[in-house]
C-alpha cells in the first residue's frame, strides 16, 4: 500500500501541474519607451499599422482591447485621430503553423513529457507512469503549433515623437485570433510601460477573454 501510495503522489502532482499549465498564457513581451509622463487624461486614437486592415470590422474589435488598457491606465480615447494626442498603431498577426512531435512515455521515474522546463526553475520537463512491458512502448505524437503576435506603436501626434514600441508573441496550439488577441494585448500591457530594451515572460490567466464588439 505505501509503495502504490508513494507511486500516485508523483502522479497526481503531475496531474495537477498539468490542470494548471492549461490555464495560463505566456507570452514573450518586448518593450522601448521614451520616459512617459504620468497619464493626465490625454488622448488617444488606434489605428492600424497594415492599411489592410482599416476599416475592418475585425480589427476595430480587436483594437477596442488596446484602447482598454489604454484606458484603464489613465488615457481617453478619441474617435478620430485628427483630435487626437497620441497615435496608437496596432497590428496581430498568427502563421500557418508548424509540426511538434511528442514522446510520452508510459515509464517508472521520471520521462521527458512537455516543454515546461526543470525543477531548478519551475515545475517542468519530466512525466510520470509505470515502466512496465505490458503497457507497451512509447506512445509518438504529432500536433501543429502556432506562433501569434501583437505590436503596439505609440506616437505624439505635436511633434510625431515616437514614445512607445512594444510587441507580445506567443506559441500555442490554437490559431484562434478572437482567443489570442486579447490575451497578447493583456500580457504586452501588463506592467506597462516597463523597462524599455527589456524582453520578459508575461504569464496571465487564460479565461477565455472575450472581444467588445466593434463599435
Amino acid at each position: 500500500m505505501k509503495s502504490l501510495t508513494r507511486l500516485a503522489l508523483p502522479v497526481a502532482l503531475a496531474l495537477g501541474l498539468s490542470a494548471c499549465a492549461s490555464n495560463s498564457f505566456k507570452a514573450d513581451v518586448s518593450r522601448f519607451a521614451v520616459p512617459l509622463p504620468a497619464p493626465q487624461g490625454q488622448t488617444f486614437a488606434v489605428v492600424a499599422e497594415d492599411p489592410k486592415l482599416a476599416g475592418g470590422l475585425e480589427f476595430a474589435t480587436y483594437a477596442n482591447s488596446v484602447a482598454e488598457e489604454l484606458t484603464q491606465i489613465g488615457y481617453t480615447r478619441v474617435a478620430t485621430p485628427e483630435s487626437a494626442d497620441m497615435l496608437v498603431r496596432f497590428d496581430y498577426r498568427v502563421d500557418n503553423g508548424r509540426e511538434r512531435v511528442r514522446t510520452d512515455f508510459n515509464g517508472v521515474g521520471y520521462n521527458r513529457w512537455g516543454p515546461w522546463g526543470g525543477w531548478g526553475g519551475g515545475f517542468g520537463a519530466w512525466g510520470f507512469g509505470f515502466n512496465d512491458p505490458f503497457f507497451g512502448g512509447p506512445e509518438v505524437r504529432s500536433y501543429t503549433v502556432y506562433t501569434s503576435g501583437v505590436d503596439v506603436k505609440i506616437d505624439r501626434v505635436a511633434d510625431g515623437q515616437r514614445l512607445f514600441e512594444g510587441k507580445a508573441e506567443a506559441v500555442s496550439r490554437s490559431n484562434r485570433l478572437p482567443r489570442l488577441v486579447p490575451n497578447l494585448v493583456d500580457a504586452l500591457f501588463t506592467g506597462f510601460p516597463g523597462n524599455s530594451g527589456e524582453t520578459v515572460r508575461i504569464t496571465i490567466r487564460d479565461d477565455e477573454k472575450t472581444v467588445r464588439p466593434a463599435d
